[in-house]
């Protein structure tokens, strides 16, 4: 997808003044703004019609900027997104990359600075706030943020959603919200509870909880 001429990108967010101005940076910086949008299905729309090198998502645009990159990634995964938002919610920014974001930047940020910042993309580098990535590392490196510790010999026995599901669930999160977490349907997380369930050959989710915690490598 990617062109050595312009780069052609789609930019989604319901703030028109805004998309204004990011249209104007980006055409400033070399790229072709191919179309705009206001929601997240208009986004999906738009990736599957113009099929560009780029997707540029609002996070709560009406429809979900999350919602619409999960099914961007899943359609065409030969499209780089990019999420251009306010919130440096640890929810919004690890929800959009599991979504499939390569990048996830902040609308204080200058717009004369997003062409670099959408080219370093297109060539394999995640555009991401310092503060941001800060927190990222975080996540892996505080004792209290790792949910079993080190993963545990029984965990091999599972696949590796049912491990993702299985950490959220010891996070506290509902079925509910692991589902929208994961992009997955509540019917589908449950199946996935059983399945673990029935390896671990426990009764329960909270037994499961205890074996993963307490199993050492």
């Amino acid at each position: 997808m990617v062109s050595a001429e312009r780069y052609r990108v789609v930019i989604a967010d319901d703030h028109p003044q805004l998309r204004g101005r990011i249209r104007t940076a980006l055409e400033a910086g070399g790229f072709e703004v191919c179309a705009e949008g206001a929601t997240g299905p208009e986004a999906v729309r738009l990736a599957e019609e113009h099929a560009p090198d780029i997707v540029l998502l609002d996070v709560h645009m009406p429809g979900s900027g999350i919602r619409a990159a999960a099914r961007i990634a899943q359609l065409l995964p030969e499209i780089s997104i990019v999420m251009l938002t306010i919130s440096r919610d640890d929810a919004d920014l690890f929800d959009s990359l599991r979504a499939g974001a390569s990048g996830y930047l902040l609308k204080d940020t200058d717009p004369v600075r997003l062409p670099a910042a959408l080219r370093g993309v297109l060539s394999g580098e995640a555009a991401i706030p310092r503060s941001l990535v800060a927190r990222i590392l975080d996540e892996f490196r505080v004792p209290g943020r790792a949910r079993f510790g080190r993963r545990p010999k029984v965990a091999a026995r599972l696949t590796s959603r049912e491990w993702e599901v299985m950490e959220l669930l010891a996070e506290g999160l509902s079925t509910d919200e692991v589902a929208r977490r994961l992009f997955l349907s509540p019917t589908t997380v449950r199946v996935h509870i059983s399945s673990v369930l029935r390896k671990l050959k426990v009764k329960g989710r909270q037994a499961a909880l205890d074996l993963l915690r307490d199993d050492s490598p």
